[in-house]
């Protein structure tokens, strides 16, 4: 048996509920994609990150440079750069994870390079090979690529998350 690309296979539960953005009108569909995944991920609607582009391959989302996510030094904190990277890493193993799995954070790991200048953004990718490991192996963990910009381009923080899945419980029958 071949592995499935991503092409080539159904789209997952994320997918599907993504695609229902279809239906409403094209300028809504930013605010109903945000407002949806926001109730799906609740925390990254207290921190105000935006959900730019998703897709199995890549995704991309932001955080505003504003008082909620501020330091002592009035930049993005610490905390918030962490959830960027953690969503935007997730978000692609999202689109990706079989319906009968559940994805888990396993690592992180961050480097603080540079003082953030601005508003962040993240962008998380997967290789085709990746996404045909995860639809070939109901558990299993990856590295997943992940790159913090500031407003200026730069770097100010390197990042390496691990997320792994494994199969989603069942609940028990009496």
């Amino acid at each position: 048996m071949s592995p499935v690309t991503a092409l080539e296979r159904a789209p997952n539960k994320l997918q599907r509920s993504l695609m229902r953005l279809d239906e409403a009108p094209a300028f809504m569909r930013g605010w109903v994609q945000n407002i949806i995944l926001r109730r799906a991920v609740p925390f990254t609607g207290t921190a105000g990150l935006r959900f730019i582009s998703l897709s199995t391959d890549r995704v991309e989302v932001r955080v505003a440079n504003e008082a909620r996510v501020h330091n002592h030094i009035g930049g993005v904190h610490a905390s918030a750069m962490n959830l960027l990277a953690e969503t935007a890493t997730g978000m692609v193993i999202g689109m990706n994870v079989r319906d009968d799995c559940t994805p888990l954070a396993k690592s992180l790991s961050m480097r603080f390079v540079q003082r953030a200048s601005g508003g962040l953004k993240a962008v998380a990718t997967l290789s085709p090979e990746q996404a045909a490991y995860m639809q070939a192996n109901e558990k299993g963990e990856l590295s997943v690529a992940v790159t913090v910009t500031d407003d200026t381009g730069a770097e100010p923080v390197q990042c390496e998350f691990v997320w792994a899945w494994v199969p989603a419980s069942r609940p028990k029958k009496n």
